[in-house]
């Protein structure tokens, strides 16, 4: 006789979302014998676990994440697979390379997990798929109506006239990003006819994976002991700006891109002398667009803003909730 529980496609325990149908959790925390990774960024792959499965662009960087020992599989965008009782399969998120959305399928009931999204494009990383489904648990990061993004290209252009002016002026640009993801991003946009560009060691083991995948990407140099900025730009991680890393830099302009950017308070906190305001996240318009898109009956929302993005739904007659992840807190999705 089966348990009541296995007919549920989704549970929320202490380690993540955990589907019993398929015996696999999606981006877990602790160690688990199979989990299934939305995208290679480390709140959502993490070391550990006895198997892992992505999309295939994801695979290499998910093994430079976790370490080339674990056992990882990858699969392509689209191809479903079934694991125990549940097909699943994987669909571009557009939030960096290789991320994914993971729909889950039991018994003819469909939930998708979207780990990180972005549905505008940007040339570094696979298009976002809107994916039909009847319970969909969306990030809401920049869950807020204040968060509305500029085309990139916008973007591009004042971070170009931005080190354009501080050359002109004879100093050096650095610009704060995540290794993974936001720094391919703006160096993809960067106008290499300005000047040289630099990146800290952390971002250069995945510049070759992006380069594999078809990424045009300019001459990116590495920072040596010796090496003098002068006018060029430096691509560096948040992690370093207080750290003594920075003390070879003088002369240098700062700037940090991130969706934080487009609110004050957060600006001024920073150290930086400019800031611009990219995200690889779904901003407010999105968000909706895709919950919506969906046709989803249940919306569970996580990391982030989601109270306020939660009533706005419910306003539009969706049945949309919070999913807090951080009480440890088993609770029963569907």
């Amino acid at each position: 006789m089966s348990n009541n529980r296995d007919n549920k496609i989704l549970i929320l325990k202490k380690e993540g979302l955990y589907c019993p149908a398929g015996d696999f959790y999606i981006d877990p925390r602790g160690q688990v014998k199979r989990a299934l990774i939305t995208h290679a960024h480390s709140d959502h792959a993490r070391s550990g676990h006895e198997n892992y499965l992505c999309s295939d662009s994801c695979r290499p960087l998910l093994q430079i994440r976790v370490g080339q020992k674990n056992k990882i599989e990858s699969i392509p965008f689209g191809k479903k697979q079934t694991i125990q009782d549940a097909i699943v399969s994987f669909h571009p998120a557009g939030h960096i390379l290789g991320s994914s959305q993971i729909r889950i399928e039991v018994r003819g009931r469909v939930w998708v997990v979207s780990g990180d999204y972005k549905p505008q494009a940007d040339r570094t990383c696979e298009p976002f798929e809107l994916v039909s489904c009847h319970g969909f648990i969306s990030e809401c990061t920049f869950g807020l109506p204040v968060y509305r993004w500029q085309p990139e290209e916008e973007v591009y252009d004042q971070i170009n006239r931005w080190w354009k002016h501080n050359k002109d002026s004879g100093q050096g640009s650095l610009v704060f990003a995540y290794s993974l993801g936001k720094a391919q991003r703006i160096l993809a946009g960067l106008d290499p006819s300005i000047g040289l560009i630099y990146a800290h060691s952390a971002v250069h083991p995945f510049l070759e994976h992006y380069q594999n995948a078809g990424i045009s990407l300019p001459e990116i140099k590495k920072i040596e002991k010796d090496t003098v900025i002068a006018e060029g730009m430096v691509i560096a991680p948040p992690a370093v700006e207080d750290s003594s890393w920075m003390k070879k830099f003088r002369r240098v302009k700062r700037g940090f891109a991130s969706g934080w950017m487009a609110i004050r308070g957060p600006r001024r906190r920073k150290n930086i002398d400019r800031g611009f305001v990219l995200s690889d996240h779904a901003d407010w318009p999105g968000l909706i667009d895709v919950i919506t898109g969906t046709g989803a009956e249940v919306v569970k929302l996580t990391h982030g803003n989601g109270d306020a993005l939660s009533r706005f739904l419910g306003e539009k007659g969706i049945n949309a909730s919070v999913l807090n992840e951080s009480s440890f807190r088993e609770e029963e999705l569907d």
